[in-house]
């Protein structure tokens, strides 16, 4: 399958770069070029895009609010948001994955750290930029507010998962993929799978990146203060 990449930056030059990059490998093809967040979302939903790599800073919509809408959409369900961002400490990195980013990379990063990461996104698994250690989201997350002040809402939700599924979260949440959740509690990656599928349905995450905002903000895990 090849997977449909939309480019949104203000800067032209960047997006040339991206674009050839992306266009480099067989299976991913870049499908458009937004200069603003709102053509982003138009062309997202025009060309079926199942990538978007969204800056942050552009002129009339930004990258944050066109997340939003993106992720607000059930047409754009399929579409998954991978925040460019010049600093990964960046505020706004931690407003983009409440917004509903999949993640985020720095754009100062390796041609072959961008690519699998638009691999990652594709395949759902999207959480943190390759060069970001497991735990930085928790300090990212301590940075907005979370670890304080839990939603209620999402804290009540929790009630509806299973022992297992709750287990399983928490693990996610300190960034570990479904083989090594499996070998640490014992069952098999297919296992893991499907109680991820699970929270994932009953909390309304898109993917693990919201799973694990919900588990920081219901304040199923603490952020890390060091």
């Amino acid at each position: 399958m090849t997977i449909r990449v939309l480019l949104a930056d203000d800067q032209a030059l960047l997006r040339s770069a991206f674009r050839v990059l992306v266009d480099s490998e067989p299976d991913m093809r870049v499908v458009g070029e937004a200069s603003d967040g709102a053509e982003a979302v138009e062309l997202a939903r025009r060309e079926r895009a199942d990538v978007v790599l969204m800056d942050i800073r552009m002129p009339g919509t930004d990258g944050l609010a066109a997340t939003r809408l993106i992720s607000a959409d059930p047409s754009l369900a399929q579409v998954r948001v991978v925040i460019l961002t010049t600093f990964e400490v960046d505020d706004y990195v931690v407003q983009s994955l409440r917004a509903g980013a999949s993640g985020f990379l720095g754009k100062g990063s390796e041609p072959e750290e961008l690519l699998s990461a638009i691999r990652i996104a594709a395949g759902g698994e999207a959480l943190l930029s390759p060069a970001a250690t497991k735990g930085l989201i928790a300090r990212f997350l301590a940075q907005g507010g979370a670890g304080d002040e839990h939603d209620p809402v999402r804290s009540a939700r929790l009630d509806a998962l299973t022992v297992r599924e709750r287990e399983v979260l928490v693990q996610v949440a300190g960034g570990h993929s479904n083989d090594e959740i499996a070998e640490r509690l014992e069952v098999s990656p297919l296992t893991v799978k499907t109680h991820v599928n699970r929270a994932m349905a009953k909390l309304g995450a898109r993917d693990r990146a919201q799973l694990v905002v919900i588990a920081y903000e219901s304040g199923l895990v603490r952020p890390r203060t060091e």
